[in-house]
């Protein structure tokens, strides 16, 4: 069910000739994922999470599903004709859209892209080794397939149900008959698919997922970006009903003074903070709730009360400031105006002088990520910049745009999974705290004065206001 020749014109030739000079040069090969299997295995959730999780981790990922170019080529044609396999006018349609996804793959691929995900069924030997022979032979590319295998029934019931309400296929159609259309659909495939076989596909490079990662058969990985696919793949768990909870600490004793950084302890107010979020979670009875915390004072005491299993793990840390570490807004502006600058001009990417920039947040959350990938009823009680990257990777962020997600303090974030997205709940609760959000001011330039720079600093006391002095003592 694929075309039978897949040639390239002049054109398409001298920009990989272009390529493969670069290659040559010393970059990595790129690598082209090709999903294998049956529908309603759960290879487009796989396909999409892993690109956002290869997006999240530095490459240039993208996601080419052949169900989105077959609905513009053939839009009023239904499954039952165009999945035909004796229909020689059905065959071409699969032809033509095929080859626009696989032109779009190649032109990804030309403009930077690291990584193509070719989302489709890809159920013969033929297929694929026409696949392989076209990337692999004549174009130099690495590619991997991933081959989607469920043999458990009620996972199986429980992914087509999924595949019925969240593909566009089946928008139109009332449920029963969208049941009908995919399971026409799959007994059409049937009739044709084979699996990878280790003797006649032997120099293959694949990974067979079966039910939902309970088992995973590996064979030739070959270079960083397979092994980077196999990292996620191996820690993925696809699951129907789950949801994650996501809140900073207390507000703290430096949150109240604007400074950033430290390890200093709640403040009255996120006493009371944590003392009505372990009211929440004990009343909730979340069944297998665990709590991870960062390692920092603030965050273990806003744990406390919460009757459930407790970790404190330093990936959950705040951004080291470095040398601005217990420093205001103001005091960073007066004694390192240039530093400052630089840091809004590239949030993401600035690191603080012998601290950590959001980037490297980023690249020591990776461990956190892939965990929580395949956890369920998790509360992640950590601080601002770091649950920024974490919301960040799952909403599918733009990394410009993750280190200004405003994420309040005495907010409960809710994370509910929904196919390969997410929907969020914000759970604010009625205690009082200062507002630590600073958006991008307007005007970067280092040689902006100290006023342009305070518009955007947000409120916060002198002193501590419930801080008692001692008391004076006449002698």
């Amino acid at each position: 069910m694929a075309p039978t020749s897949l040639n390239m014109n002049t054109k398409e030739e001298t920009k990989e000739r272009g390529l493969k000079s670069s290659q040559a040069q010393g970059h990595f090969v790129p690598l082209i994922v090709a999903f294998v299997g049956l529908p309603g295995r759960g290879k487009t959730v796989l396909a999409h999470k892993l690109e956002r999780y290869l997006n999240y981790t530095g490459h240039q990922a993208r996601v080419f599903s052949l169900s989105t170019y077959r609905r513009k080529v053939a839009p009023d044609v239904g499954c039952d004709i165009i999945f035909d396999p004796h229909s020689d006018e059905a065959t071409e349609m699969r032809k033509q859209y095929t080859h626009e996804a696989i032109s779009d793959c190649k032109q990804w691929i030309y403009i930077g892209g690291d990584i193509a995900i070719l989302d489709g069924t890809h159920a013969t030997v033929d297929v694929r080794q026409l696949l392989h022979s076209l990337f692999v032979k004549q174009l130099g590319y690495k590619i991997l397939f991933i081959e989607c295998i469920v043999e458990d029934e009620s996972l199986l019931e429980g992914n087509i149900k999924d595949t019925v309400q969240l593909s566009e296929d089946y928008a139109h159609l009332e449920y029963n008959q969208a049941l009908n259309e995919i399971q026409k659909k799959i007994k059409q495939f049937s009739s044709t698919y084979r699996p990878i076989c280790r003797k006649t596909e032997s120099s293959f490079s694949y990974i067979k997922f079966y039910n939902a990662g309970e088992n995973i058969f590996v064979h030739r990985i070959d270079g960083p970006f397979q092994t980077k696919v196999l990292n996620f793949v191996s820690s993925f768990r696809p699951m129907r009903k789950k949801t994650l909870y996501f809140t900073r600490h207390g507000e703290s004793e430096f949150n109240l003074l604007g400074r950033i950084g430290g390890d200093t302890d709640l403040s009255p107010r996120g006493h009371l903070y944590a003392t009505l979020l372990a009211k929440y979670f004990n009343s909730s009875k979340i069944e297998n709730l665990r709590v991870w915390t960062s390692e920092k004072k603030r965050t273990k005491q806003t744990a406390n009360g919460i009757k459930a299993p407790l970790e404190s793990l330093m990936p959950l840390n705040e951004l080291d400031a470095g040398i601005c570490e217990g420093m205001t807004y103001e005091e960073i502006q007066m004694k390192f105006p240039q530093e400052f600058a630089w840091r809004d001009q590239d949030k993401l990417r600035y690191r603080y002088p012998w601290g950590e920039s959001y980037i490297d947040i980023m690249s020591r959350l990776e461990s956190v990520l892939l965990k929580l990938e395949r956890e369920d009823s998790v509360l992640v009680i950590s601080h601002q910049a770091v649950l920024r990257c974490v919301l960040g990777y799952f909403m599918n962020t733009a990394p410009d745009k993750l280190p200004y997600l405003n994420v309040p303090l005495h907010t409960v974030i809710k994370l509910t999974i929904n196919g390969f997205d997410w929907n969020i709940d914000y759970i604010k609760f009625n205690v009082d705290c200062v507002d630590t959000y600073r958006s991008q001011p307007e005007n970067c330039s280092v040689e902006r004065s100290s006023e342009d720079v305070l518009v955007t600093i947000p409120k916060h006391f002198d002193s501590n206001p419930w801080r008692i002095e001692p008391a004076l003592i006449n002698t």
